[in-house]
């Protein structure tokens, strides 16, 4: 039953972005001050269901490296965290037929409190979001945002950070990468350059191995992304020091965090 009605979601956004096209033709043949003939209708739920099935929702990755370019890509997929006067980042993880999925640090979700908590999205809106779980292994957890909080017309407006967990392999050192993460003021978006060092550097304070890298990092974007120079999520930044080191958890711990939380 579920694979039949992905099909039938996938086929519904094809057939009506084609019946879409075919009527346009067809107006342009007919009579212009007759009304086109609906052939079936399709909610807006119905498009961003066929949408998913087809991997539609994730932000755009280069070809080439080009950090300025990638920015432009992911810089509304970073979230602001806001817990009573305390605030962290995420990242839009995954979007799902239930919401959009916010990955962020274990260690932030420690403060969040589902009464009071609020996830402020770059275009501007606010909303309530529930705990998913946090990662035993590793400092990351994640929350959903119901589609009933965003609405369809929202929910459909956002894109997800391209996390796949065998990328992680093929970043090199001294490769160029950037961070992004919440700053003090509410609408703003801390961006910074930072290039890697590690892979898989042991940290006794996370206790497991992490990101490492030379950039800079400040209190408020814990649980921001780290991203290569095309636009892919490489980790989550978990913690920053005064001799300009940052440590990220890897993006292939999220996503086994996320899959071990969730079984998708």
């Amino acid at each position: 039953m579920v694979k039949g009605g992905r099909i039938y979601k996938i086929s519904t956004v094809i057939i009506f972005c084609l019946g879409w096209f075919l009527q346009g033709l067809s107006v342009q043949a007919e009579d212009v001050s007759q009304p086109p003939h609906l052939i079936q209708s399709v909610s807006e739920e119905d498009i961003y269901e066929g949408m998913l099935a087809l991997d539609l929702f994730h932000c755009p990755v280069l070809e080439e490296p080009d950090p300025e370019a990638a920015l432009e890509n992911v810089k509304d997929s970073v979230v602001r965290i806001q817990m009573g006067k305390a605030y962290g980042s995420g990242v839009v993880f995954r979007l799902t037929v239930e919401g959009a999925v916010i990955a962020t640090n274990r260690h932030v979700l420690a403060y969040w409190r589902e009464e009071s908590g609020v996830i402020r999205f770059p275009a501007g809106y606010y909303t309530g979001a529930r705990v998913l779980g946090s990662a035993e292994s590793c400092d990351a957890g994640f929350l959903l945002v119901e589609k009933e909080e965003l609405g369809m017309s929202a929910l459909s407006g956002l894109r997800s950070v391209f996390a796949d967990e065998e990328m992680y392999d093929g970043l090199r050192t001294g490769e160029k990468i950037f961070i992004l993460g919440a700053g003090p003021e509410a609408d703003e978006t801390i961006f910074q350059e930072a290039v890697l060092e590690d892979t898989g550097r042991y940290i006794e304070t996370f206790g497991g191995e992490m990101l490492y890298g030379r950039g800079f990092a400040r209190e408020g974007m814990s649980g921001g992304g780290i991203f290569d120079s095309r636009g892919r999520l490489a980790g989550l930044l978990a913690g920053g020091t005064y001799q300009n080191e940052i440590a990220g958890v890897p993006v292939n711990q999220v996503v086994a965090a996320y899959r071990e939380i969730t079984g998708d």
